[in-house]
């Protein structure tokens, strides 16, 4: 299951809704990331975080199911090997990532993934989530605001677009749709 969507759109909000659902025997692939961790992650948990030379070394050896230079020295991936690993487990594997590595994801496995897009309410609401944070500079926050309206327009490549403005709507959809996606 792939849930993909602009930063502060609630991803991982619904992700993690979903991951203490037993019955859906989900497990997450932990991302890799070159940026710098914040203050209240953990390394293995929420990202492997990767200096840039061992991130580009991974690409090159070709380790990754999709990567992205989502800004300027800061590399996002997800690992083959984290995906298989859960895979050959027996797990349903969730991903969080971005609108492009969501679509490369869903064209590597096919009708094997589900692909959400999850849409904010509006631009301002999703400014305003971003801002709460308080994990990012105003800067920061600028600069995904600028890619907003492109990760937008691929809304339409994803299997489902579920619109989070209401969050127990929004767990509520996505339950019914990975539901008929697992007993399909």
């Amino acid at each position: 299951m792939i849930l993909s969507g602009p930063s502060g759109a609630g991803k991982s909000t619904l992700a993690n809704h979903l991951l203490k659902q037993k019955n859906y025997n989900l497990a997450f692939s932990v991302s890799a990331s070159s940026r710098a961790k914040r203050q209240d992650e953990t390394e293995g948990k929420d990202y492997y975080f990767l200096s840039v030379d061992s991130f580009k070394s991974k690409i090159e050896d070709n380790e990754f199911l999709e990567w992205e230079e989502v800004y300027p020295s800061q590399y996002y991936g997800t690992l083959k090997a984290e995906v298989e690993k859960l895979r050959s487990l027996g797990y349903n594997v969730l991903l969080d990532v971005d609108v492009v590595g969501g679509i490369n994801i869903k064209r590597k496995y096919k009708e094997k993934a589900l692909a959400l897009f999850i849409s904010p309410p509006s631009v301002e609401v999703l400014e305003s989530r971003l801002a709460s944070r308080n994990s990012e500079s105003p800067d920061d926050i600028a600069r995904r605001m600028r890619k907003v309206k492109l990760e937008m327009t691929y809304a339409r490549r994803f299997d489902y677009v579920i619109q989070n403005d209401d969050l127990s709507l929004a767990i509520a959809e996505a339950e019914s749709m990975l539901d008929k996606f697992l007993n399909s």
